[in-house]
């Protein structure tokens, strides 16, 4: 069924003029939104709980931006399978990536942190172009060993490399023999409520992930973050924002608090580029775990908040 879905499919859709692909997107986001309605109870209590200050009129307005830039982001990634290189020079900018260069002169590795925002896709293959620096983007593989293969192709095309969660270990033993990035998307559900770092995100108790930020500070490596900004359809920014360079002296939660805090500035700044179909806080905190709040800059000399 995959392979029909791939070379019937996706693979011909690939191949089409842009405006045409645009064009297919406001016929899915019609199907999506006004038709299926998916995910819009989901999408609505997301909205509702993270913004409860908003009359219901703005709610709705996001709403309807959302699943706008939802088809364009699937008829995008669709795109993906067949865009070429200038393509993608043309449709992403990388506006600082001299702040990796420098890093990557006195550390062997970087961790960019980044959430599933704007596309980060395409923004993560734009990435992976520059020669400076060797870049993995950190992954879950998909049940389905051949859309993943195929998917991992798709994303590797033009030279960034993709990393399987339960490699990192194996990877970080072995130095690189060029300045390496290590791309983390930070904002999906950890699937074990007690491994991991609970804290106010969106005006929600939210488990965070933690492995940026063990890998950084066992490592020593700093903490960048990725912004992504949707510049007009179809065209995005990436930027970087150093959180911390020195992530081994770094107390217990920094890092985590900074990465988190900068994703949800970026989200309030315009939230209808964010993935709200996801079911964010469909867990609930245990009640012996902790619940840490924002550490600000005085926080950063005083003692760990403890694990």
């Amino acid at each position: 069924m995959s392979r029909i879905l791939l070379y019937g499919f996706i693979l011909p859709l690939s191949w089409l003029p842009m405006p045409v692909v645009y064009w297919i997107s406001d016929l899915l986001c019609f199907f999506i939104y006004r038709v299926a309605g998916y995910r819009t109870k989901v999408v609505r209590q997301n909205l509702t709980r993270s913004f409860p200050e908003k009359p219901i009129a703005e709610i709705r307005e996001i709403e309807r931006n959302f699943y706008t830039h939802l088809s364009d982001l699937i008829m995008e990634s669709v795109k993906q399978f067949s865009i070429s290189e200038e393509e993608v020079r043309q449709k992403v900018k990388v506006v600082n990536p001299e702040l990796l260069i420098e890093l990557g002169k006195t550390h062997p590795r970087i961790i960019v942190a980044a959430g599933h925002y704007g596309n980060w896709e395409l923004t993560s293959v734009a990435l992976g172009m520059n020669q400076a620096f060797t870049v993995q983007g950190v992954y879950t593989p998909l049940k389905d060993a051949f859309l993943d293969k195929k998917l991992m192709a798709s994303r590797e095309r033009y030279g960034m490399r993709m990393l399987s969660r339960r490699d990192i270990k194996m990877h970080l033993s072995k130095a690189p023999d060029h300045p390496e990035v290590l791309l983390f998307a930070t904002d999906q559900t950890p699937s074990n409520e007690r491994k991991c770092y609970w804290m106010d995100f969106l005006g929600q108790e939210t488990p965070v992930f933690f492995g940026a930020e063990k890998f950084a500070v066992e490592n020593g490596y700093p903490v960048v973050f990725g912004r992504i900004t949707k510049s007009r359809r179809g065209y995005y920014e990436l930027s970087f924002e150093l959180l911390e360079e020195h992530s081994a002296q770094a107390p217990y939660g920094w890092i985590t608090e900074q990465h988190t805090r900068a994703l949800e500035e970026e989200i309030r700044a315009y939230p209808a580029h964010w993935l709200w179909t996801h079911k964010r806080w469909k867990k609930t905190r245990p009640a012996d775990m902790p619940l840490y709040g924002q550490q600000t800059s005085s926080d950063r000399t005083g003692n760990s908040p403890g694990q």
